[in-house]
Protein backbone atom coordinates (compact mmCIF):
# COMPACT_ATOMS: atom_id res chain seq x y z
CA UNK A 1 0.00 0.00 0.00
CA UNK A 2 1.35 3.40 -1.01
CA UNK A 3 2.19 5.82 1.80
CA UNK A 4 2.14 8.84 -0.53
CA UNK A 5 -0.66 11.36 -0.66
CA UNK A 6 -3.20 9.86 -3.10
CA UNK A 7 -3.41 11.46 -6.54
CA UNK A 8 -7.20 11.35 -6.17
CA UNK A 9 -9.62 10.29 -3.47
CA UNK A 10 -13.27 10.20 -2.47
CA UNK A 11 -14.77 10.45 0.99
CA UNK A 12 -18.32 9.46 1.99
CA UNK A 13 -19.30 9.53 -1.68
CA UNK A 14 -23.01 9.08 -2.37
CA UNK A 15 -24.81 9.20 -5.72
CA UNK A 16 -28.57 8.82 -5.89
CA UNK A 17 -30.55 8.79 -9.13
CA UNK A 18 -34.27 9.57 -8.99
CA UNK A 19 -36.44 10.44 -6.00
CA UNK A 20 -38.76 8.78 -3.55
CA UNK A 21 -39.61 5.14 -4.16
CA UNK A 22 -37.92 5.31 -7.57
CA UNK A 23 -34.59 6.42 -6.07
CA UNK A 24 -31.55 4.29 -6.90
CA UNK A 25 -28.49 4.57 -4.65
CA UNK A 26 -25.71 4.00 -7.19
CA UNK A 27 -22.91 4.85 -4.73
CA UNK A 28 -23.38 4.26 -1.02
CA UNK A 29 -20.85 6.00 1.26
CA UNK A 30 -17.70 5.13 -0.73
CA UNK A 31 -14.22 5.98 0.57
CA UNK A 32 -11.40 5.31 -1.89
CA UNK A 33 -7.78 6.39 -2.44
CA UNK A 34 -6.16 6.25 -5.88
CA UNK A 35 -2.42 5.99 -5.66
CA UNK A 36 0.06 8.10 -7.59
CA UNK A 37 2.03 6.23 -10.25
CA UNK A 38 -0.26 3.19 -10.28
CA UNK A 39 -2.69 1.53 -12.67
CA UNK A 40 -5.86 0.82 -10.68
CA UNK A 41 -8.68 -1.31 -12.06
CA UNK A 42 -12.28 -1.01 -10.83
CA UNK A 43 -14.49 -4.07 -11.19
CA UNK A 44 -17.90 -5.30 -10.11
CA UNK A 45 -21.14 -6.80 -11.37
CA UNK A 46 -23.39 -4.88 -13.74
CA UNK A 47 -25.08 -2.12 -11.74
CA UNK A 48 -22.45 -2.20 -8.99
CA UNK A 49 -21.63 1.50 -9.43
CA UNK A 50 -18.18 1.20 -11.01
CA UNK A 51 -18.85 3.54 -13.95
CA UNK A 52 -20.72 5.97 -11.68
CA UNK A 53 -17.71 6.05 -9.35
CA UNK A 54 -15.36 6.77 -12.24
CA UNK A 55 -17.61 9.51 -13.62
CA UNK A 56 -17.84 11.20 -10.22
CA UNK A 57 -14.06 10.96 -9.72
CA UNK A 58 -13.44 12.41 -13.19
CA UNK A 59 -15.85 15.30 -12.73
CA UNK A 60 -18.20 14.00 -15.43
CA UNK A 61 -21.02 13.48 -12.91
CA UNK A 62 -21.92 15.35 -9.72
CA UNK A 63 -22.19 13.34 -6.49
CA UNK A 64 -25.28 13.71 -4.34
CA UNK A 65 -23.03 14.15 -1.32
CA UNK A 66 -19.45 13.53 -0.28
CA UNK A 67 -16.08 14.81 -1.41
CA UNK A 68 -13.93 14.16 -4.50
CA UNK A 69 -10.36 15.51 -4.69
CA UNK A 70 -8.12 15.21 -7.76
CA UNK A 71 -4.56 16.51 -7.77
CA UNK A 72 -5.22 18.51 -4.61
CA UNK A 73 -8.36 20.22 -5.98
CA UNK A 74 -11.81 19.44 -4.59
CA UNK A 75 -13.68 18.55 -7.77
CA UNK A 76 -17.03 18.27 -6.04
CA UNK A 77 -16.91 21.97 -5.03
CA UNK A 78 -16.10 23.49 -8.43
CA UNK A 79 -18.37 25.54 -10.66
CA UNK A 80 -18.99 24.15 -14.15
CA UNK A 81 -16.58 26.70 -15.64
CA UNK A 82 -13.73 25.79 -13.30
CA UNK A 83 -14.56 22.10 -13.65
CA UNK A 84 -14.22 22.36 -17.44
CA UNK A 85 -10.80 23.97 -16.99
CA UNK A 86 -9.75 21.26 -14.52
CA UNK A 87 -10.78 18.50 -16.95
CA UNK A 88 -8.63 20.12 -19.63
CA UNK A 89 -5.52 20.28 -17.45
CA UNK A 90 -5.67 17.72 -14.64
CA UNK A 91 -7.89 14.89 -15.91
CA UNK A 92 -7.50 12.68 -18.97
CA UNK A 93 -10.28 10.40 -20.16
CA UNK A 94 -10.25 7.42 -22.52
CA UNK A 95 -13.70 6.48 -23.80
CA UNK A 96 -14.73 3.02 -24.97
CA UNK A 97 -15.97 4.51 -28.27
CA UNK A 98 -12.61 6.27 -28.96
CA UNK A 99 -14.31 9.65 -29.67
CA UNK A 100 -11.75 10.69 -32.28
CA UNK A 101 -12.51 13.54 -34.70
CA UNK A 102 -12.81 11.84 -38.13
CA UNK A 103 -11.54 14.82 -40.16
CA UNK A 104 -8.33 15.17 -38.13
CA UNK A 105 -5.14 13.13 -38.48
CA UNK A 106 -3.90 10.92 -35.66
CA UNK A 107 -1.40 13.61 -34.64
CA UNK A 108 -4.06 16.34 -34.71
CA UNK A 109 -6.35 14.18 -32.57
CA UNK A 110 -3.55 13.62 -30.07
CA UNK A 111 -2.76 17.33 -29.67
CA UNK A 112 -6.42 18.45 -29.77
CA UNK A 113 -6.78 19.02 -25.98
CA UNK A 114 -3.74 21.31 -25.99
CA UNK A 115 -5.04 23.16 -29.04
CA UNK A 116 -8.45 23.71 -27.41
CA UNK A 117 -6.79 24.95 -24.21
CA UNK A 118 -4.39 27.11 -26.26
CA UNK A 119 -1.44 25.53 -24.52
CA UNK A 120 1.92 24.98 -26.23
CA UNK A 121 2.87 21.44 -27.20
CA UNK A 122 5.80 20.01 -25.24
CA UNK A 123 7.54 18.35 -28.19
CA UNK A 124 9.75 16.15 -26.02
CA UNK A 125 6.81 14.77 -24.07
CA UNK A 126 4.76 14.44 -27.28
CA UNK A 127 7.56 12.38 -28.83
CA UNK A 128 7.69 10.16 -25.71
CA UNK A 129 3.94 9.54 -25.88
CA UNK A 130 4.01 8.88 -29.64
CA UNK A 131 6.84 6.38 -29.24
CA UNK A 132 5.03 4.74 -26.31
CA UNK A 133 1.89 4.17 -28.41
CA UNK A 134 4.01 2.96 -31.34
CA UNK A 135 2.16 4.94 -33.99
CA UNK A 136 4.88 7.22 -35.38
CA UNK A 137 4.35 5.86 -38.90
CA UNK A 138 0.56 6.45 -38.68
CA UNK A 139 0.46 10.06 -37.50
CA UNK A 140 -0.74 11.45 -40.83
CA UNK A 141 -3.58 8.93 -41.09
CA UNK A 142 -7.18 9.77 -40.24
CA UNK A 143 -9.21 7.49 -37.90
CA UNK A 144 -10.93 5.65 -40.77
CA UNK A 145 -7.48 4.56 -41.98
CA UNK A 146 -6.54 3.07 -38.60
CA UNK A 147 -7.45 -0.24 -36.98
CA UNK A 148 -9.57 -0.29 -33.82
CA UNK A 149 -6.50 -0.89 -31.67
CA UNK A 150 -4.63 1.96 -33.35
CA UNK A 151 -7.60 4.31 -32.87
CA UNK A 152 -7.77 3.49 -29.17
CA UNK A 153 -4.02 4.03 -28.80
CA UNK A 154 -4.49 7.47 -30.38
CA UNK A 155 -7.24 8.11 -27.81
CA UNK A 156 -4.89 7.02 -25.02
CA UNK A 157 -2.12 9.29 -26.30
CA UNK A 158 -4.60 12.20 -26.47
CA UNK A 159 -5.46 11.63 -22.80
CA UNK A 160 -1.78 11.61 -21.81
CA UNK A 161 -0.30 14.42 -23.87
CA UNK A 162 -1.41 17.23 -21.52
CA UNK A 163 0.27 15.52 -18.52
CA UNK A 164 -2.92 15.18 -16.44
CA UNK A 165 -2.76 14.26 -12.78
CA UNK A 166 -4.77 11.12 -13.54
CA UNK A 167 -6.18 9.35 -16.60
CA UNK A 168 -9.54 7.59 -16.36
CA UNK A 169 -10.29 4.82 -18.87
CA UNK A 170 -13.88 3.54 -19.14
CA UNK A 171 -13.87 -0.02 -20.58
CA UNK A 172 -11.04 1.01 -22.95
CA UNK A 173 -10.88 -2.43 -24.59
CA UNK A 174 -14.64 -3.07 -24.78
CA UNK A 175 -14.74 -2.63 -28.57
CA UNK A 176 -11.45 -4.38 -29.35
CA UNK A 177 -10.36 -7.91 -30.21
CA UNK A 178 -7.89 -9.74 -27.99
CA UNK A 179 -4.76 -8.63 -29.88
CA UNK A 180 -5.82 -4.96 -29.99
CA UNK A 181 -6.81 -5.16 -26.31
CA UNK A 182 -3.34 -6.38 -25.38
CA UNK A 183 -1.81 -3.46 -27.35
CA UNK A 184 -3.87 -0.86 -25.50
CA UNK A 185 -3.52 -2.42 -22.05
CA UNK A 186 0.22 -2.82 -22.52
CA UNK A 187 0.45 0.86 -23.40
CA UNK A 188 -1.61 1.96 -20.40
CA UNK A 189 0.67 -0.04 -18.10
CA UNK A 190 3.81 1.37 -19.79
CA UNK A 191 2.43 4.90 -19.42
CA UNK A 192 2.51 4.29 -15.67
CA UNK A 193 5.81 2.42 -15.46
CA UNK A 194 7.76 4.53 -17.99
CA UNK A 195 6.00 7.93 -18.14
CA UNK A 196 4.99 8.16 -14.45
CA UNK A 197 1.29 8.46 -15.23
CA UNK A 198 -1.55 7.53 -12.85
CA UNK A 199 -4.35 5.53 -14.52
CA UNK A 200 -7.74 4.32 -13.29
CA UNK A 201 -9.59 1.82 -15.48
CA UNK A 202 -13.09 0.40 -15.29
CA UNK A 203 -13.24 -3.09 -16.77
CA UNK A 204 -15.26 -6.29 -16.53
CA UNK A 205 -12.46 -8.46 -17.98
CA UNK A 206 -10.11 -10.35 -15.60
CA UNK A 207 -7.40 -10.42 -18.28
CA UNK A 208 -7.54 -6.62 -18.50
CA UNK A 209 -7.51 -6.18 -14.71
CA UNK A 210 -4.36 -8.32 -14.56
CA UNK A 211 -2.43 -5.41 -16.10
CA UNK A 212 -3.18 -3.29 -13.01
CA UNK A 213 -1.17 -2.87 -9.83
CA UNK A 214 -4.37 -3.04 -7.79
CA UNK A 215 -8.00 -4.05 -8.37
CA UNK A 216 -10.91 -2.52 -6.44
CA UNK A 217 -14.24 -4.37 -6.27
CA UNK A 218 -17.66 -2.74 -5.96
CA UNK A 219 -21.02 -4.33 -5.24
CA UNK A 220 -24.36 -2.58 -4.68
CA UNK A 221 -22.63 0.80 -4.70
CA UNK A 222 -20.10 -0.07 -2.01
CA UNK A 223 -16.39 -0.81 -2.08
CA UNK A 224 -16.17 -4.39 -0.83
CA UNK A 225 -12.50 -5.27 -1.23
CA UNK A 226 -9.32 -5.16 -3.25
CA UNK A 227 -6.42 -7.29 -4.42
CA UNK A 228 -2.88 -6.25 -5.22
CA UNK A 229 -0.52 -7.65 -7.88
CA UNK A 230 -3.49 -9.34 -9.58
CA UNK A 231 -3.46 -12.13 -12.13
CA UNK A 232 -6.39 -13.10 -14.33
CA UNK A 233 -6.88 -16.17 -12.12
CA UNK A 234 -6.94 -14.29 -8.80
CA UNK A 235 -9.30 -11.67 -10.22
CA UNK A 236 -11.65 -14.37 -11.52
CA UNK A 237 -11.57 -16.12 -8.14
CA UNK A 238 -12.42 -12.86 -6.38
CA UNK A 239 -15.34 -12.20 -8.73
CA UNK A 240 -16.65 -15.71 -8.10
CA UNK A 241 -16.47 -15.15 -4.35
CA UNK A 242 -18.26 -11.83 -4.71
CA UNK A 243 -21.15 -13.09 -6.82
CA UNK A 244 -23.10 -15.12 -4.19
CA UNK A 245 -22.75 -12.58 -1.39
CA UNK A 246 -24.47 -9.30 -0.65
CA UNK A 247 -22.43 -6.21 0.10
CA UNK A 248 -21.01 -5.98 3.61
CA UNK A 249 -21.17 -9.67 4.47
CA UNK A 250 -18.08 -11.08 6.18
CA UNK A 251 -17.75 -13.78 3.53
CA UNK A 252 -17.60 -11.32 0.65
CA UNK A 253 -15.26 -8.90 2.36
CA UNK A 254 -12.97 -11.61 3.71
CA UNK A 255 -12.59 -13.38 0.38
CA UNK A 256 -11.74 -10.21 -1.50
CA UNK A 257 -9.42 -8.83 1.13
CA UNK A 258 -7.31 -11.97 1.03
CA UNK A 259 -7.31 -12.59 -2.69
CA UNK A 260 -4.09 -12.28 -4.62
CA UNK A 261 -1.88 -11.78 -1.59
Amino acid sequence: MSTQTPIAYARSLVKVYGKGEAAVRALDDVDVDLHRGELTAIMGPSGSGKSTLMHCLAGLDTPTSGQVVVGGTEVSALSERRLTKLRRTEIGFVFQAFNLVPTLTALENITLPLDIARRPVDRKHLDEVIDAVGLRDRLSHRPAELSGGQQQRVACARALVSRPSVVFADEPTGNLDSNASAEVLGFLRRSVDELGQSVVMVTHEPTAAAYAHRVLFLADGRLVGEITEPTAATVLDALRELAPHRTGTPAANGALAGAGR
